[in-house]
């Protein structure tokens, strides 16, 4: 459920800012880029599923075991049908910074990157600078306009919708035991999605 804050002028104009860049034509100079990440627990079949045959479905049997935890950064350019997807060992700044490098490659000739985010620690200038110090981190970190939801108004961010998209179509019911196994879903659900162009409108 999503939990609307006091409407106070803060939110609020943080809100309109967001409001405001999506509602710009799409521009390749200056595309909108949305960025979330999504906690994926890993889980392992305890018994190996057993094979559908004539007259009877597949099935998998209810325990499992855990296997840990992982993170995927999406990003999605919603009115060019542009997505990105990052398999992480976690969210934590080093990985994130990695991730808008990532991202700033595939807009050489873009003036700026509008970014929207949410409000958490990692997303920020400092993620870049200390990764790649004062200099390539700030480069790189300008090559964005950020713009960040308001507290409690993450839902404004359309990068929920690409997560609910890669939760849906990409981890759906199955389970994933490893990281190199969630990076290589990620990677077909993220190749076949691009292929195809799909907005957020």
């Amino acid at each position: 459920m999503w939990c609307i804050a006091e409407l106070d002028e803060e939110y609020i104009a943080c809100m309109e800012d967001v409001l405001a860049v999506y509602e710009q034509p799409h521009c390749e100079e200056e595309p909108v880029v949305c960025v979330d990440e999504k906690p994926v627990v890993l889980h392992a079949d305890v018994r190996p599923p057993r094979p559908a045959r004539p007259g009877r479905i597949a099935r998998r049997d209810s325990e499992y075991r855990r296997e840990g935890t992982a993170n995927v950064f999406c990003g999605v350019e919603p009115k060019a049908g542009r997505h990105f997807t990052r398999v992480t060992p976690n969210r934590s700044s080093p990985q994130f910074a990695d991730f808008l490098v990532e991202i700033a490659s595939q807009y050489p000739k873009a003036k700026t990157i509008h970014l929207v985010m949410d409000n958490l620690s990692s997303h920020t200038r400092k993620a870049l600078t200390d990764s790649f110090g004062e200099q390539i981190g700030g480069w790189i970190w300008n090559r964005f306009t950020p713009h960040y939801t308001p507290k409690h108004g993450s839902w404004l961010n359309q990068a929920e919708i690409e997560i609910g998209l890669f939760s849906r179509q990409c981890l759906g019911e199955r389970r994933i035991p490893t990281l190199q196994d969630l990076e290589r879903e990620a990677g077909a659900w993220n190749e076949t999605i691009n292929r195809h162009r799909v907005l957020i409108h």
